[in-house]
């Protein structure tokens, strides 16, 4: 997993040169290059590996999920949604810069990541590019982590059912899963009967990576996450944990990853690295 990491942030990084306007590189660079797991674009290289791809060729829609991902955390942080001060143990980036230029290079980042998928993926066919870039619409769009993000803010100091809160979780977290998966399947030219096998694999992955993210909202520090803790229950967000209870959400993520090793079980698929990503899930959702 090191290895797919150490790729991805040296090729993020020759993908974002700073150039002139110099300010909305460095904005977007500051982001992008900040760290973190890695782990959709390490789901993505990994899936494309599995199934006979050739990783060099999943590195641009890797990056350009990787991007997709940072641009939400950058909307994310500004005052008029979450307001968070810090991401990955630094400033959210309108501190580091400003609102209006933080505003800029998410938007910028969207585009950027198509642009990277188009002007990159020189490997690959033109109907493989437009599927990827098909993909990328879907997740990034109105009925993706938009969907999600706008129903979540709507939720705020409301009772909501486990519908709607499956809804948000669904397309605020989940559907960045499903899009490495299918992404790195598209690229290795899998059938259309695995994308969906995939598709169920990034579901429950999301919505179990989502749950564990609210307990740990809970029980983590920040020195640990690198973020301001307690804000959900602060803000009357609507989370698993607010609803169920902590013991019921460890419970929750321990069935979702145990349906996950099942997949991989069921298909025959052979993976350390997304047995380790299972694990880790696990792992951190222990209360």
């Amino acid at each position: 997993m090191k290895r797919y990491i150490d790729l991805i942030e040296k090729t993020l990084d020759e993908y974002i040169p700073i150039k002139y306007p110099e300010e909305i590189y460095k904005s977007m660079r500051y982001s992008v290059l900040a760290g973190g797991k890695r782990l959709r674009p390490t789901i993505c290289l990994e899936t494309c590996k599995i199934f006979g791809g050739n990783i060099e060729d999943a590195l641009p829609i890797a990056c350009a999920i990787e991007m997709l991902h940072v641009q939400s955390l950058i909307h994310d942080d500004l005052p008029c949604i979450d307001n968070d001060d810090y991401r990955r143990g630094k400033l959210s980036n309108h501190k580091a810069f400003s609102e209006s230029t933080a505003v800029l290079a998410g938007d910028a980042l969207i585009s950027y990541a198509i642009q990277t998928i188009i002007e990159k993926s020189k490997n690959l066919s033109e109907n493989k590019v437009l599927k990827l870039i098909k993909l990328y619409t879907d997740a990034a769009g109105v009925n993706g982590i938009i969907a999600g993000q706008i129903v979540d803010i709507q939720s705020e100091g409301k009772k909501i059912d486990e519908k709607t809160l499956e809804y948000i979780h669904t397309h605020k977290t989940a559907d960045m899963f499903r899009f490495a998966f299918k992404a790195g399947g598209v690229t290795a030219g899998v059938s259309d009967e695995t994308l969906e096998t995939l598709d169920e694999l990034g579901i429950k992955l999301g919505f179990a990576f989502q749950i564990c993210d609210d307990i740990l909202d809970e029980t983590s520090t920040f020195e640990e996450m690198g973020k301001t803790l307690g804000k959900d229950e602060a803000e009357e967000k609507s989370t698993y944990t607010r609803l169920f209870g902590l013991k019921n959400a460890e419970c929750k993520v321990n069935c979702l990853i145990d349906e996950c090793y099942d997949i991989l079980g069921k298909h025959n698929i052979k993976s350390n690295i997304l047995e380790d990503i299972f694990a880790s899930v696990k792992r951190k959702a222990k209360i």
